[in-house]
């Protein structure tokens, strides 16, 4: 089953606390601050497009990729109730192709701790690479070691609303630096009666350094980090980073 098939219709509902807003100032103040005429964006894990709508709002030329069919389509949905238009493709974020060079490459959500096989992570960063302009910027964010291991761990977590609930369970592996959580969910029907689904996810914890070999590997270096999207620089407890990424003619490493 791809990941979210069927949690893609309530994922919206679970995911309110998640602070999109709090993201997307933080990134345009970025792009102020590098002098950057950021123009067109590819939006990569995309999902329903909470990142993909708001920056379509604004002007920007939009690109969405994504794995599962069932968020790009709750994405297109929204698009379509906002009039706005962007480009959706279904693909494996360690084997995207993009129909243009773009002025930036966009990740957030974690997108790439879902790349748990051995040399993913270089791949993608490979296709990042093949489809930034030159003097790009490529900003993803990363779930770190700190916040799988202290904040995830062996717990379980639960959310209602009025028409439907699940229980998450999780469980992170220390030596295999692999995050598991089971969801299950229940949502009601036009009928009134509860369906019951099931879906296993799993994101693995990258250290640091193993982030900035798979960069340099493919002329990427990281121009700078961030915490949490704030001004503050990671820490051990940071539950979250922001890379800033450039060609490596077109920045310095840090």
């Amino acid at each position: 089953m791809d990941a979210y098939s069927d949690f893609a219709a309530v994922y919206d509902r679970f995911m309110e606390e998640v602070p999109y807003g709090k993201w997307l100032d933080f990134l345009e103040q970025l792009w102020q601050k590098e002098e950057k005429n950021i123009q067109t964006i590819a939006d990569l894990g995309c999902g329903t497009g909470n990142m993909l709508l708001p920056l379509a709002k604004k002007g920007y030329t939009m690109i969405g990729v994504d794995l599962s069919l069932d968020m790009l389509s709750q994405a297109e949905q929204k698009l379509r109730s906002e009039n706005l238009s962007a480009m959706l493709l279904q693909q494996d974020l360690a084997e995207f192709v993009l129909p243009m060079q773009v002025d930036c490459i966009l990740s957030v959500c974690d997108s790439f701790n879902y790349l748990t096989e051995d040399g993913a992570l270089s791949d993608a960063f490979a296709c990042v690479a093949q489809n930034l302009k030159s003097d790009g910027l490529f900003c993803f964010d990363m779930n770190t070691e700190y916040h799988f291991r202290e904040l995830l761990g062996e717990n379980t977590f639960a959310a209602t609303d009025e028409t439907a609930a699940y229980i998450w369970e999780n469980y992170y592996d220390t030596e295999e630096k692999i995050n598991e959580y089971a969801v299950t969910f229940f949502c009601e029907g036009a009928d009134g009666r509860y369906t019951r689904s099931e879906e296993v996810h799993y994101e693995r914890a990258y250290a640091l350094e193993e982030i900035e070999n798979a960069l340099q590997a493919h002329g990427l270096c990281i121009q700078a980090m961030y915490a949490d999207y704030t001004e503050e620089q990671p820490q051990q407890d940071t539950t979250r980073i922001l890379f800033v990424v450039r060609h490596q003619n077109g920045g310095k490493t840090i």
